[in-house]
């Protein structure tokens, strides 16, 4: 295995990782328990978790990887922010979407070449990747894995 490989094996093995813990997570967490807010005046589990559902949604058009499966999260869970949009898909329908969604996008980058991962996202103009090349696939997946992680943080807190 390259040094590329490795590097790309390393980042694709953190985000899976840090998909697995929320997993375990929230199978330990109670719907209603996923209605409460992480702190007082804070988000709720149910918008942190529909949040991700829609970043990650976001994910397959970045990464040029296909189109949305859920784009009716985007309004509540990205463009507004918690409390404010009045109708929410229920917590076990955000379940669903979470794991239905992880897995097609580790279908996705299981598709991917090395050459891939380094090639432009969506997000980019060519011309400012040509400026700047580490605006590629792979730092999606890594700015990815810390928004994933800093949100999983708040959500244990929820226990």
């Amino acid at each position: 295995m390259s040094h590329i490989e490795t590097a790309i094996k390393m980042t694709l093995d953190r985000w899976y990782g840090s998909v697995a813990s929320l997993d375990k997570m929230l199978n330990v967490l109670t719907d209603e328990q996923l209605q409460k807010e992480t702190a007082p005046g804070k988000n709720r589990g149910i918008y942190l978790l529909g949040h991700l559902v829609a970043v990650h949604d976001d994910m397959l058009t970045l990464l040029d990887l296909g189109e949305k499966q859920h784009p009716q999260l985007t309004e509540p869970f990205i463009k507004l922010a918690d409390k404010v949009a009045t109708e929410l898909p229920a917590v076990a329908e955000l379940r669903d979407f979470w794991t239905k969604q992880n897995a097609l996008l580790r279908e996705k980058f299981d598709q991917l070449t090395t050459e891939q991962w380094f090639e432009k996202h969506t997000a980019v103009s060519a011309e400012d990747f040509a400026k700047e090349p580490h605006r590629n696939k792979l730092n999606i997946i890594i700015s990815r894995t810390s928004h994933l992680q800093y949100h999983t943080g708040q959500i244990a807190l929820l226990k």
